[in-house]
């Protein structure tokens, strides 16, 4: 969340930084959630996923949150600790709108992926600050969706 008008983020205007930190095998802003908080219909061009009450970390701003709270020299960032938090969020992606189907052999890479509309329901709650998204949120503020099916690795076929 910044404090400057949306699209201009700059890391200063930055006050909060929702994550799940990095794991032990050094993956980050990636967890995983129930086997119900996803459903997808790729035929049917729609997906869900829904989270609710998820534990997470405010680290105020990404500088922090890359740095383990030690902030940054330049620009002038100062180090801030953590304050433990729960966000939620429904995404819907719902209709195709375009198709495209790729095929990359030497990278061993396949899929199709449908260019959707979609909406974000999201909040966020901690000691002193509660923040809800528009509800119900509005599918012309959605710049990108894109719902895919994949192969690549030992799974390329």
């Amino acid at each position: 969340m910044y404090t400057g008008p949306v699209g201009s983020a700059s890391l200063t205007q930055q006050i909060h930084d929702y994550n799940v930190h990095v794991d032990r095998n050094d993956v980050f802003w990636m967890i995983p959630v129930r086997h119900d908080a996803v459903a997808v219909d790729f035929d049917g061009s729609r997906a869900r996923l829904l989270v609710r009450g998820l534990d997470v970390f405010d680290d105020h701003d990404l500088a922090n949150s890359l740095t383990q709270g030690l902030g940054l020299p330049t620009p002038p960032i100062p180090g801030v600790f953590p304050v433990r938090a729960k966000v939620s969020f429904d995404v819907e992606w719902d209709g195709a709108l375009a198709m495209a189907q790729i095929e990359n052999d030497s990278q061993h890479f396949k899929g199709s992926f449908l260019s959707t509309g979609a909406t974000i329901g999201w909040s966020a709650e901690q000691p002193g600050f509660r923040f809800q998204s528009d509800m119900p949120p509005d599918p012309k503020a959605n710049l990108v969706s894109v719902l895919g099916r994949e192969q690549n690795g030992v799974f390329f076929t």
